[in-house]
């Protein structure tokens, strides 16, 4: 509900607002707290899967090149969100947006960089770029592709994009990838550290309110870092050393890791964008329909989507991942009643200072990889109910029923199995293994080929007696 004591219901509704400072920057930092750890976790599961995060051998120099990521995933969402809230010209809703890494570009970066260490990031940040500036032009004709990506098509997507996610909370919350074979993986004590963060995240999400409820992740991770340190998987030695170790200031360096022309990752890139454009357009819409009680104008929704694309292209020159909207600060707007751009402004800007502080990256990267899973798990499953709810849209009629299970048998068969594809051009399989793209293709092209009534026959036949003929929205 709104607090009207931070202003009068026109302003609260009233992007250009600006609250009184002693009350605008606790509700920006609540805004940084709601998106925190989601926006920081895909540079430490790209930088475990390429071979040079936790358990690998540059733990021993404090992993140097995680923590440079870290602080990059601070530093541009900072930078991308002032692009939304301040904007220039085209670029920028002028809306209380706030950007993060997305989850949405995991699945396909995973591939490219599997057990290839910092070798593979000059190919990764090429894609980056030009996917960002594929991105981009996105944004003059967004309007014009909505048709082609229906609820059925977003939601399948999003859907694949948690379950694709999942393993990877259940494979920190054990131990880690590198513990797999050693005797301690999957111990009491590990599951122990996770299933704390698990508990209490679900305590507060359930019976706290306010900034408690907001940041129930952060704090269920600080719980489960204190509890870690308790049970001695943690030391305060290991906390000091990591900390006196990072600079005070680091400035970010073009170009860091190189950059290299890679087909793959260019064509990984440019497709997810797509996805992320069209999220991107949900978000402007929930914002402006939640806080202000209006539908969002066409300047704003392309503005938006420039914002983006010239966010994610800036990011990756400097080591930076993808950005997009985070919806949960949406859900954030909707509940605090407060549309003021200047607001989230105020957290970009202690995002930025955070990713200009390589101390911050350093204690991040002492949280136990078990105690880092319990928070993933939350939040990847949060991505398959997001896309399950958006399912919910779905008239499911026997076309439908048809196009989702082509869609998700054979994009999830190929993630769960990919030497299936084994003798497929290193390109081509790397896009097939991810299981996102081939579930995306598959879905939009028989949604736009396939007619729109299917006989009976063409799925009684195949459903075993389950053809769903329940009724409201998901009746057949």
């Amino acid at each position: 509900m709104a607090d009207t004591s931070i202003g009068t219901p026109d302003q609260l509704r009233d992007p250009n607002y600006t609250p009184a400072l002693h009350k605008a920057v606790p509700l920006g930092i609540q805004h940084v707290l709601a998106m925190f750890v989601s926006n920081v976790t895909p540079a430490i599961i790209i930088a475990g899967a390429a071979g040079f995060g936790f358990g690998s051998d540059a733990g021993a120099q404090g992993f140097p090149d995680m923590t440079y990521l870290i602080q990059m995933s601070m530093l541009f969402a900072g930078i991308a969100t002032l692009f939304q809230t301040i904007g220039f010209g085209p670029v920028g809703a002028r809306l209380p947006i706030v950007q993060g890494t997305s989850f949405a570009f995991i699945p396909i970066m995973i591939p490219l960089v599997a057990g290839k260490g910092v070798e593979a990031l000059p190919a990764l940040f090429g894609g980056v770029i030009i996917g960002g500036l594929f991105h981009t032009v996105l944004a003059t004709f967004i309007g014009k592709i909505r048709f082609a990506l229906p609820p059925l098509v977003t939601g399948l997507v999003v859907t694949m994009i948690g379950l694709a996610l999942v393993k990877v909370g259940i494979q920190y919350a054990a131990g880690g990838v590198p513990a797999i074979n050693a005797p301690e993986y999957g111990s009491l004590l590990n599951w122990s550290a996770a299933l704390v963060v698990v508990f209490v995240t679900l305590a507060l999400k359930f019976y706290a309110r306010g900034m408690l409820a907001v940041s129930a992740v952060v704090i269920g991770i600080i719980v489960g870092y204190f509890y870690a340190m308790a049970m001695g998987m943690v030391t305060v030695e290991a906390i000091t050393t990591s900390w006196d170790r990072a600079a005070l200031l680091q400035v970010p360096m073009p170009f860091k890791y190189g950059f290299e022309i890679s087909i793959a990752a260019i064509v990984g890139f440019c497709l997810m964008a797509f996805v992320s454009a069209i999220e991107t357009v949900g978000d402007v819409s929930g914002i402006t329909k939640g806080g202000a009680g209006r539908e969002a104008t066409d300047d704003e929704i392309s503005g938006a989507t420039y914002a983006d694309g010239l966010g994610s292209t800036v990011a990756g020159v400097f080591g930076g991942f993808p950005n997009t909207s985070f919806s949960q600060n949406v859900g954030l707007i909707a509940m605090t009643g407060v549309m003021s751009r200047h607001v989230v402004t105020i957290g970009a800007l202690f995002l930025i200072v955070c990713g200009l502080v390589p101390k911050v990256g350093a204690i991040i990267r002492t949280i136990p990889i078990e105690v880092l899973g319990g928070g993933v798990i939350v939040m990847f499953g949060m991505v398959v109910a997001a896309g399950i709810s958006m399912l919910s849209d779905v008239k499911w009629n026997r076309r439908n029923m048809v196009i989702f299970a082509i869609a998700l048998s054979i994009g999830l068969g190929l993630q769960l199995e990919p030497k299936a594809v084994q003798y497929l051009p290193d390109t081509l399989r790397i896009l097939m293994t991810s299981g996102l793209l081939p579930a995306a293709f598959i879905a939009i092209v028989l949604n736009l080929i396939l007619p729109e009534d299917l006989a009976g026959e063409a799925t009684e036949e195949v459903s075993g007696g389950m053809s769903g003929h329940g009724g409201g929205s998901l009746g057949g």
